[in-house]
């Protein structure tokens, strides 16, 4: 069988946990072919990507940009049998969502339909909003299964309405937190159609932990304390929140942030950086491949990560970023928010506080960084669990599984506790 897998952009350097999935796969024997709804807008492409053999197919992004692909496809879809219920859910689906982007999708779908070559059997999707409504009308088109992995953004911002139809339609997905797992469960007509597989990393992609980090505590202005965030600027990672809180230290404690990642908040994050009076003590990187984020993990003496829900009901599901930190010796802090407990044990594998408080952030911080000795303990304790608890082969494993002997019986899905790569 080959599995055609939807994405909503191929590469992106923020979704490693897709590339790290499909090239497990892959290493399986599992044929894939990637479909991406979007050209690739990164500068850098990760050394990940580039071990992924599959093909790549992009579907016209914006259905004007290719008039002839699309009607050439809409042509070939009105003579499937299919079409009187693809068109009926579409139309379903665009009065209660009258957008552009509605539009687009179908008219990818019908792309998608007239080109999938002969051998794909199987339709997968990652993220349940956009991707997965161009694998659910493929699917009512060519008469293919769909099955889905929903992430976090997907789970949280998609209207229930368009969740419960994905949820009936499709033959099985997984998630990757408990949380997402309990909304997702609530929608669905059959519960169990729904499986939980955690992220989890391929440890063969990150070296073992340092033995030991400088016992710096802050008090050596030639020698600052490295503060490390991986992540988009964007309102649900909470960086203006910590940019608050790094502003309420004390004036005798030195420390340095570097921030890695692009989006679309860097100009206000930097404009208040400066209205802060930080901006000197900051070192905006912007994206990278993860040779050079590993390359910070491994410099740096505190990772912060201060999630957040934001207003739009956007929120992280289990950061990749926060495993990866700990799998290399390095110490957390980050809230309670998303799922993030569900990885980190405060005070045991890292510090958590309440999310939107940057009071309490800046407590936090001034405790961590002027002791070396208790980060070092979690740091350890960190490192022990993420190994032990979040690899990712047994989850690829499943999901291999499911694609070659579990597509045709949905009744065997079970919730299970072992460690996959999904997410947000």
């Amino acid at each position: 069988m080959t599995v055609a897998v939807i994405v909503k952009g191929w590469p992106r350097l923020s979704e490693t946990f897709i590339a790290q999935e499909i090239l497990g796969l892959e290493r399986r024997g599992l044929r894939q072919l990637i479909v991406s709804l979007r050209q690739p807008t990164d500068k850098a492409v990760h050394e990940l990507n580039r071990r992924v053999t599959a093909p790549v197919t992009y579907l016209p992004e914006y259905l004007h940009d290719a008039p002839g692909r699309v009607l050439r496809a809409l042509a070939a879809a009105r003579r499937r049998p299919g079409w009187p219920a693809a068109r009926a859910a579409w139309l379903a689906d665009l009065r209660r969502d009258p957008s552009r982007n509605r539009a687009r999708r179908f008219g990818q779908a019908c792309v998608l339909a007239a080109e999938l070559p002969a051998d794909v059997t199987w339709l997968h999707t990652h993220f349940l909003h956009t991707p997965a409504s161009v694998a659910r009308y493929t699917a009512l088109l060519t008469g293919l299964p769909w099955s889905f992995s929903a992430h976090a953004k997907d789970i949280w911002t998609s209207p229930d309405w368009d969740l419960r139809d994905k949820l009936a339609e499709a033959r099985w997905g997984v998630t990757c937190t408990a949380l997402g797992l309990d909304r997702l469960r609530t929608l669905a007509p059959q519960p169990d159609r729904v499986e939980l597989l955690y992220h989890g990393l391929d440890f063969s992609r990150f070296p073992a932990p340092a033995e030991a980090r400088p016992a710096r505590d802050g008090s050596d202005p030639a020698d600052p304390l490295r503060l490390l965030s991986v992540g988009r600027a964007v309102e649900k990672k909470g960086f203006d929140l910590l940019l608050d809180a790094l502003a309420r230290l004390p004036a005798g404690l030195h420390w340095r942030w570097t921030h890695i990642g692009g989006g679309d908040r860097l100009p206000a994050l930097k404009a208040q950086a400066a209205a802060l009076g930080l901006d000197g003590r900051i070192d905006w990187q912007g994206a990278k491949a993860q040779d050079a984020v590993i390359a910070q993990y491994r410099r740096a003496d505190l990772f912060v990560l201060p999630c957040r829900t934001a207003r739009d009901g956007d929120r992280d599901g289990l950061p990749n970023v926060l495993m990866e930190a700990q799998s290399q010796g390095l110490a957390c802090l980050s809230t309670r928010a998303a799922a993030v407990a569900e990885l980190i044990e405060d005070g045991v594998t890292g510090t958590l506080v309440e999310p939107e408080n940057a009071a309490a952030l800046a407590g936090a911080l001034e405790s961590l960084l002027r002791d070396p000795a208790r980060r070092a303990a979690l740091a350890v304790a960190g490192a022990e669990r993420v190994r032990r608890d979040f690899g990712s082969d047994s989850g690829i494993d499943r999901l291999h599984d499911r694609f070659t002997t579990g597509n045709s019986n949905p009744a065997r899905l079970s919730v299970g506790g072992c460690c996959a790569l999904h997410g947000g």
